[in-house]
Formats: structure tokens, sequence, C-alpha cells
């Protein structure tokens, strides 16, 4: 579980530390992908295979789900976190989240996301604003 909020500066290169703590839950590797929210999510290796699972078991013919596919898996990449704990974000995926010196990445229960400062600022506004009325609505 990925729980916490953690603030970083992208290096020259692209690099971006990972909390020490979600290091031991990647093993080594995470996987990246283009999120809805103008962000990037992160998965460990585990858990990006249930996410192609359940694309799987959908009925492949639906232009829905196939939309859903090429988001998720064109804009993927599996990257090795280095020795110092640190992962290359790819430019295209910098570009899709606005991210360019300062990074906020934030636990998300089963993968975490990683936000341009000032737009993950405006969104967790946005969530701590709205988190009740999801929270009931969930309970109908």
């Amino acid at each position: 579980m990925f729980l916490g909020e953690f603030e970083y500066k992208v290096d020259e290169k692209g690099r971006v530390p990972i909390p020490p703590r979600f290091r031991v839950e990647l093993k080594g590797e995470v996987v990246l992908s283009a999120g809805f929210e103008s962000c990037i999510m992160a998965y460990t290796a585990q858990e990006w295979r249930k996410v192609s699972q359940s694309l799987i078991s959908g009925i492949p013919s639906r232009s829905k789900l196939r939309r859903l596919n090429r988001a998720l898996f064109a804009s993927a990449y599996s990257i090795r976190l280095d020795a110092q704990g640190r992962i290359a974000v790819p430019v295209s995926l910098r570009a899709h989240a606005g991210i360019q010196e300062e990074i906020v990445i934030a636990g998300s229960n089963n993968y975490f996301e990683l936000w341009d400062r000032q737009r993950w600022e405006k969104e967790k506004a946005q969530a701590r604003e709205q988190a009740w009325q999801i929270a009931e609505s969930l309970e109908d």
C-alpha cells in the first residue's frame, strides 16, 4: 500500500528519487503510465499485471476498451530504479503531467502518482473538498 505525500526536485537528467518506503514495494522496478488527471500513475510490476489482466478479460471488440488499452499501454514504461533509488521519468510523461522541476509523489492505495507540484496543490484541494460527497455516493 502506498501512503503519504513527498516533494522532490527533478534533476537535469529527468531523474526523480522514489520515497524510501515505496522502494521496498517496487522491488527495483516501476511501471509508469499517463494518468487521467494530468499526472503519471506508477505501479509495481505485479499490480500492473493485474491492471493488464482486468483489461484483457473485457470484450476486445468494444471501442471504448480498445481506446483505454491504447491510452494506458502506449504511454507505459517499465523502469528500473538506479542504485540511489531514482527513476528516469520519460520526457513524454513529464510533458503529459506538466512536470518541470518540482514534483510531488502521492500515495494512492495500490499505486502512486507523480504530479507537478502546482497541479497537485489544486488537485489535492479539489479532492479534499469533494471527498465526503464521493464517499457518501459510494454508500448508496
